[in-house]
């Protein structure tokens, strides 16, 4: 089965639902029914076609999030080529590397990211440039949007994809540097569509509201797409400048039922004040990953939101994107855990040698699924490491608990000091106790005599002061003396990627050479 099998599937006598139902709406926006999205898909494969676009050719898309990303998106994977998502708050170089590294021939932008990487143009492999919007004047070497819509709405003259075609490049979020790109087919993603469908009992009256990038699976092929699979409606939220009561409100009117909010989102959720009056009694489940939610945000979203049900989920692009959730209550009954297995799915913890640990025991997380990736984009050696007979190590630790999965931290950001192991997650956790600060990360740093040391860094809440010192003496108060911070680095906000994770690599190369003396 191929993707496109998720729009024409209203077609037909034996249609499961009407292609007049509503199917994708930005912001608050009216919806675009699939009908009329299946049109314009077909008018932006034609175009594409005719731009000498054959399967298994790159097209990137370099887009904000709007309603035209997800008919661009059909659109290629219906030709057979390959949809590059490609990270619209990247800097040009690694924009450049990454276009580069893909191979794109095509490349769908907004007009102001077009203008940001003019200068690299003529480098790379791109033969046709074509601008969306009108935030700043298209470039002149750019096609016109307009190009795409005027191509003939009639199905495209190619055979269906197979299952086994690549379909999509998304570059990972590389928490650990460089990003690499994860390869999934037609396969991949009807399969992770289906265990969706089955876990959480989507339905024709079911409205997504997606708040994240789309350039990101949690925005796309997560909650949006099986919503799309089974007749539901999708609400994409606009790019850029977040605010949560206005968030709220659209998904008020847009009578949106389900609702993904990254842990940074519930946060602000939680603190605003002026939300009390918006009618949010449709929304039954919020989804929430990157980050483990704290305890704390748990049991007051249970106190003021508590008809809701909080879905917290881990995965990775390219160990399936949920490979564990928590069910039905579980999120305020069992906070600390992200909860079972998804359908299909299965998880194991095991040592440095890949072998099973004893239940209960930390390990490294490895998952298996019909949603793992392909690999990654020509890197066969990294491909060979990660993916390893049908299972991916993900470089994460955890356990596993009563039958739930308990996140414990990366196995790369483990602190290795004075021959201890020092684990980050246990000193935030403490760190986020503090009632004046709001975030905290915790990495290691260089040190002469330690090897490493611990450095803490903190965003405190909103008028808020502490000293260096008075967050080490809250830390020495709760941990071993070994584990406290030797540094506190106070900033304003902690570096994320577009799933919300925060990018310890940066951290640890913007402090490494400012650890105090060892004491």
């Amino acid at each position: 089965m191929d993707i496109s099998f998720f729009i024409r599937q209203c077609f037909g006598d034996a249609a499961r639902f009407s292609p007049q139902n509503a199917a994708i709406a930005f912001d608050d926006g009216d919806f675009l029914s699939y009908e009329n999205l299946a049109k314009r898909a077909n008018r932006y494969a034609n175009a594409l076609h005719e731009l000498d676009v054959q399967p298994g050719d790159r097209v990137g898309i370099l887009l904000y999030n709007c309603t035209e990303y997800w008919i661009a998106y059909f659109a290629i994977t219906r030709i057979g080529a390959i949809a590059v998502r490609l990270n619209f708050r990247l800097a040009a170089e690694e924009l450049e590397y990454a276009i580069d590294d893909s191979g794109a021939t095509v490349l769908l932008a907004n007009t102001d990211i077009l203008h940001r990487i003019a200068h690299c143009c003529a480098a790379l492999p791109v033969r046709n440039f074509i601008a969306f919007g009108d935030e700043v004047p298209s470039p002149d070497w750019a096609m016109p949007w307009s190009y795409l819509e005027s191509g003939m709405d009639r199905e495209l003259p190619l055979p269906l994809p197979c299952p086994e075609t690549p379909a999509m490049l998304m570059y990972t979020s590389g928490t650990t540097g460089r990003p690499k790109g994860a390869l999934w087919s037609h396969g991949t993603t009807t399969w992770w569509t289906a265990m969706q469908v089955m876990e959480w009992g989507l339905t024709p009256r079911t409205v997504t509201m997606v708040t994240g990038p789309m350039y990101h699976i949690g925005a796309l092929e997560n909650y949006a797409l099986p919503t799309l699979a089974v007749g539901g409606r999708v609400v994409v939220l606009r790019s850029r400048n977040f605010d949560i009561r206005q968030t709220l409100q659209i998904a008020s009117r847009q009578q949106v039922t389900d609702i993904l909010l990254f842990p940074s989102m519930i946060y602000q959720m939680l603190q605003a004040t002026e939300i009390d009056n918006i009618d949010l009694s449709r929304i039954r489940r919020v989804f929430s990953g990157g980050d483990p939610l704290l305890p704390s945000a748990i049991e007051q979203m249970r106190e003021r939101f508590g008809w809701m049900d909080i879905v917290q989920v881990y995965g990775l692009t390219e160990g399936t994107p949920i490979v564990a959730c928590s069910g039905p209550g579980q999120g305020y009954d069992a906070p600390s855990t992200v909860g079972r297995a998804f359908p299909f799915a299965e998880l194991s913890i095991r040592d440095d040698d890949g072998v099973p640990v004893p239940a209960g025991q930390a390990g490294e997380i490895w998952t298996s699924s019909p949603a793992n990736a392909l690999g990654y984009w020509r890197k066969p050696e990294a491909t060979a490491t990660t993916f390893v007979h049908g299972w991916c190590r993900t470089g994460d630790l955890g356990s596993i608990e009563n039958g739930a999965l308990r996140i414990v931290g990366r196995k790369k950001d483990m602190i290795r000091s004075g021959g201890e192991n020092i684990n980050p997650s246990e000193i935030e956790n403490l760190l986020l106790k503090h009632p004046k600060i709001v975030e905290a990360a915790v990495v290691g740093i260089p040190d002469a005599r330690f090897t490493e040391v611990v450095c803490a860094v903190v965003v405190l809440a909103q008028g808020h002061c502490l000293s260096e010192q008075d967050v080490i003496d809250h830390c020495v108060a709760g941990l071993a003396k070994y584990k406290k911070p030797r540094k506190v680095v106070f900033v304003d906000e902690l570096p994320r990627t577009a799933s919300q994770k925060i990018i310890k690599h940066e951290l640890r190369r913007r402090f490494s050479s400012e650890a105090s003396p060892s004491a």
